[in-house]
């Protein structure tokens, strides 16, 4: 005899509920309940449903005037529907239960699947207790503790200010803020209900200075995640002092000549490379994409024995640190290369179905818009035992690569990056600036030939591009010796 608690498919249309349209909590587990239920009935083997609220801002002053304040909201959601190893993503604005029912079941319909007969019994999904983070850690007064309007403007121009003060044969200067909130809740067929509450802030400065036929351009910039007083804090004078001091060496630094250096790439954002030429390819929808060269390769060596990788979540304010991804799973920390050998991939629920690799909480997505997929967060190369002195003093001739600027990467790891600031080392010191350097590659080769790592790790804000959106990532690393690079130049 069956329960007389089972829904009935014909009866959904009469159901009534009532959930908080401004927030994301307890209310809400009742109509999921019956969606990822209903979705069962229909014959998928699994559903995820993905709510988002954001609340966005940024600000840009360029020399001593606000041009730009752009504020955006916006609600939504996406569902995925698994059949087998294939998937398909819904997304809608519509948070009604019928505008979430009617995403369910165009979604369905992708997968070749129907909602169940009208005397069809709805299976019950139990989902579990709320995860939730933002009330476990105090998140819900996030948004209103940021900074204004009025506030972001008078940051920024101050800021504008002091790096007129500091810099010279300034042709424009620009400073730009933003602050991104986002409320998240999910729920799956697994029994998955978790919500978060992430506030991710970045501030920082663009300079360009000239004189006659001579250019130089310097950009810095600084982000946090889980602090209010993020803008508040910013230490723009000391940052001024720093974009101003190496545009000023570059305005008149010799061209870089072309051909094969040995290098030392500065810490901090010269972990870009290692991002984007190597981490890109550990992601499992690589794999799935047969496009990177590693997907054979864990437990065997693909780097210098020198060399340990991670990427992980977990960075206290870090840029790239969540609470849970974008799948409901708590963040963790993922040793991606430990001593030259592979050992993990980067991924997320449908990387691990479709490769064996397990998950690691790297599920993320850009905004509803996008169904998740496995995606860097903090990711480093480890500090090492040398000194700084040690690496710089291994080089008879060769290049120090201070700051990194824009570049690209092929599909398989070849890449070619821009140095903003650079420096000729000659016998194990630092001489005269250079300017045009292009550092050119590929992550198969560079990975064995970087043979020496100092102890001073620094992380740097990013923004990650890929199949799910735009991310905000950390990129890192100590100073490091590469042993052989190509480099461009004149």
């Amino acid at each position: 005899m069956q329960s007389p608690t089972l829904l009935i498919s014909k009866e959904l249309p009469s159901l009534n509920y009532t959930y908080a349209p401004d927030r994301f909590d307890e209310t809400w587990e009742a109509p999921l309940s019956i969606l990822l239920g209903l979705g069962r009935a229909a014959g998928a083997d699994f559903i995820e449903f993905f709510l988002e609220r954001v609340n966005y801002i940024s600000c840009m002053a360029e020399d001593d005037a606000i041009t730009s304040i752009s504020p955006r909201l916006s609600t939504g959601a996406g569902v995925r529907v698994f059949r087998g190893k294939a998937d398909c993503y819904v997304s809608t604005n519509d948070l009604s239960f019928n505008g979430l029912k009617a995403a369910l079941e165009k979604g369905l319909s992708i997968m070749g699947l129907q909602l169940p007969a009208p005397n069809a019994f709805i299976p019950e999904i139990h989902l579990e207790i709320l995860r939730d983070y933002a009330v476990k850690k105090g998140k819900e007064a996030w948004l209103g503790n940021t900074s204004s309007m009025r506030e972001m403007g008078d940051v920024l121009l101050s800021a504008n200010g002091a790096l007129a003060k500091t810099a010279s044969n300034v042709q424009s200067r620009r400073a730009v803020y933003f602050r991104d909130w986002q409320e998240v809740l999910v729920a799956a067929s697994d029994g998955t209900f978790a919500r978060d509450i992430r506030l991710t802030q970045s501030v920082g400065y663009s300079l360009l200075c000239a004189e006659g036929t001579h250019r130089s351009s310097i950009n810095k910039r600084v982000g946090n995640t889980s602090d209010p007083n993020f803008l508040r804090g910013w230490n723009y004078s000391q940052d001024a002092e720093e974009v101003a001091d190496s545009a000023a060496k570059m305005l008149y630094a010799d061209y870089v000549e072309s051909g094969n250096y040995p290098i030392v790439m500065a810490n901090e954002f010269g972990g870009v490379i290692f991002h984007e030429a190597c981490g890109h390819l550990l992601e499992t929808t690589q794999i799935e994409r047969k496009t990177t060269p590693f997907a054979e390769k864990k437990g065997e060596k693909i780097a210098h024995e020198n060399l340990t990788a991670w990427d992980e979540g977990i960075t206290s304010d870090a840029f790239g640190t969540i609470d849970m991804d974008d799948e409901g799973m708590p963040a963790q920390r993922t040793l991606l290369i430990e001593n030259g050998v592979l050992k993990n991939f980067i991924s997320d629920r449908a990387g691990s179905l479709r490769t064996g690799h397990p998950r690691t909480g790297s599920g993320r997505r850009q905004s509803y818009t996008f169904a998740a997929a496995s995606r860097m967060r903090n990711t480093y190369i480890a500090p090492g035992e040398y000194s700084m002195d040690d690496l710089f003093a291994s080089i008879d001739k060769g290049i120090y690569c201070k700051k990194m600027g824009g570049g690209s990467v092929g599909p398989t790891g070849q890449f070619n990056f821009a140095v903003d600031e650079a420096y000729l080392i000659e016998n194990g010191k630092v001489t005269k600036p250079l300017k045009g350097a292009t550092l050119i590659g590929e992550a198969t080769e560079i990975m064995d030939r970087i043979s020496m790592c100092s102890k001073d790790l620094g992380l740097a804000a990013g923004f990650c591009g890929s199949v799910s959106g735009s991310v905000y990532v950390t990129v890192g690393q100590p100073h490091l010796k590469v042993d052989s690079i190509t480099v461009g130049g004149r």
